[in-house]
C-alpha cells in the first residue's frame, strides 16, 4: 500500500474510532462506575469483537450481510435488543453500591469477564460496523499480495485506534467520579446510561438498511 493509500486509511480509522458510539458510552458508564482499570475489559471486548467483524468482512460474509436484506434486518434487531437488554440492565440494577462511596465502588466493580462479555456483544451486534468494515478494506488490499498480512496489518491499526479512544475515553470518565460520590448519583449515572442505551437500541431498530 502506498504511503498515500496509508493516510487515507489512517484518517478514517481515527474518525471512526474517535467518534462517540455506544461502544465508547458503554466504556464511560463502566469507568464512571467502576473506575478505569476494570473499563479497559471494556475496550478489550470491543477490541475482540471488532477483530471478529473484520474476519467477517473479509471473508466474504460481509458482502451477504450487505446484500441481504433479511440477514441484515435479523442481526439489526438482535443488536438493537441487546442495546435495550443492557439499557434495562442499568436502569433497574439493584447491586452493593447503594451507599458506598465512588473508590469503595471501584473495589466491588463487576466481574471482568462480564464487563469483556458486555462490550463484545455490543460490538458484533452492530450490523452496520460490518457493513462499514466491508467497505473500508477492499480498497486498501492488493489483490496481488497475500490477504492474511494485509489484513492483519489493517485490522491491527484499527484495533489500535479503538483501543486508544476508547481508554481516552474511560479515563476522561474516571477523573468525573470525583462528582458520583452520593448514592443517588451512582444511581442517576445507572439510570441516565441506561436510558442512553435504550435509545441507542431504538435508533438501531428504526434506522433504515441502506
Amino acid at each position: 500500500m502506498t504511503f498515500q493509500s496509508w493516510l487515507i486509511y489512517m484518517a478514517l480509522v481515527l474518525v471512526a474510532t474517535a467518534t462517540p458510539g455506544p461502544a465508547v458510552f458503554f466504556i464511560m458508564t463502566k469507568s464512571a462506575l467502576h473506575g478505569w482499570r476494570q473499563a479497559t475489559f471494556a475496550a478489550l471486548g470491543n477490541i475482540a469483537g471488532l477483530f471478529c467483524l473484520g474476519l467477517v468482512a473479509v471473508s466474504g460474509l460481509g458482502v451477504v450481510l450487505q446484500t441481504s436484506e433479511t440477514i441484515f434486518t435479523a442481526v439489526k434487531y438482535a443488536g438493537s435488543l441487546y442495546l435495550m437488554f443492557l439499557g434495562v440492565k442499568l436502569i433497574f440494577h439493584q447491586g452493593s453500591d447503594a451507599g458506598m462511596e465512588t473508590s469503595e465502588c471501584h473495589q466491588v466493580g463487576t466481574a471482568p469477564w462480564k464487563i469483556f462479555a458486555h462490550a463484545f456483544g455490543v460490538a458484533v451486534t452492530n450490523p452496520k460496523a460490518i457493513v462499514f468494515l466491508t467497505a473500508l478494506f477492499p480498497p486498501f488490499i492488493n489483490h496481488d499480495e497475500a490477504l492474511v498480512p494485509q489484513f492483519l496489518t489493517l485490522i491491527s491499526v484499527l484495533m489500535a485506534s479503538s483501543c486508544a479512544f476508547l481508554v481516552f475515553y474511560a479515563l476522561i470518565a474516571d477523573r468525573a467520579t470525583g462528582w458520583f460520590r452520593k448514592p443517588y448519583r451512582m444511581k442517576a449515572i445507572r439510570q441516565a446510561s441506561g436510558s442512553v442505551f435504550l435509545g441507542f437500541g431504538i435508533l438501531m431498530a428504526t434506522s433504515s438498511n441502506k
